[in-house]
């Protein structure tokens, strides 16, 4: 069955973003920030004892080092610097996971240096490695496209979840429309719902111009900083209830 997952932690001292504890009972995987992007280390501490509560599945959500712009800019980085900057915040959400008693499961690179992953190799290559040299039993979250089994094969013996998102448009090369363009974000609860049941029922995504597009869906995203977040986990929660 599909998973549910969601950005999670990403609140800043007094800055908060997103809807944690709503939301957390309704989702099965949860991607914690790290301090790079968002997040300190009471919101992650906070934010993982929130997670072992509702036995929700924890993964470290590293991003570049940019709290202002929230990660989504992309930064010229060598492929050293990305190794470490994930090595880096994977071990700093795994010790309030240890002190918690609960695992780090898996990975999901955040905002920019997704986008990055998926669009130049070495950058992938680089993350892959971070996260071997730490704990190649730890998994790594990749947005779902025709490439799959490339990116699998440069990933060796680390395992990839492929995943999909219920409140983002894609283009129809399977990537995500850009923020910048209008539409990019869905907020329309019948919307994402009827993604989800035709994903369900026949394997594939609607792109903005209407093409199917056949993924792999293990996991479906949710952002935690979209207004109508709540509302539409609740909404996919309830349609895979009923389908098990």
């Amino acid at each position: 069955m599909i998973k549910l997952n969601c950005d999670m932690g990403e609140s800043f001292g007094s800055w908060k973003m997103g809807l944690d504890s709503e939301v957390m009972p309704y989702i099965d995987m949860s991607n914690i920030a790290c301090g790079f992007h968002a997040g300190d280390p009471l919101v992650m501490d906070k934010t993982v004892k929130l997670a072992k509560q509702n036995s929700v599945t924890i993964g470290a959500h590293p991003g570049y080092p940019d709290l202002v712009g929230f990660g989504r800019r992309s930064m010229k980085c060598s492929a050293k610097e990305i190794e470490s900057f994930i090595i880096y915040q994977i071990s700093a959400l795994r010790g309030f996971c240890k002190t918690n008693g609960v695992d780090l499961e898996y990975v999901k690179p955040h905002g920019a240096l997704y986008n990055d992953m998926m669009k130049d190799e070495e950058v992938f290559k680089a993350i892959v490695n971070g996260v071997k040299s730490y704990d190649a039993n730890l998994k790594l979250m990749i947005l779902s496209s025709s490439k799959n089994e490339k990116y699998q094969e440069i990933a060796g013996n680390l395992k990839l979840i492929y995943e999909v998102f219920a409140d983002r448009a894609y283009m129809n090369d399977g990537s995500l429309m850009p923020r910048s363009m209008e539409g990019s974000v869905l907020h329309d609860e019948k919307e994402v719902l009827k993604r989800l049941q035709i994903l369900v029922e026949k394997g594939v995504i609607i792109s903005h111009t209407g093409k199917e597009l056949k993924l792999q869906a293990d996991s479906m995203c949710v952002h935690g900083d979209n207004e109508k977040a709540l509302e539409l986990v609740k909404s996919l929660r309830g349609y895979l209830d009923n389908e098990i």
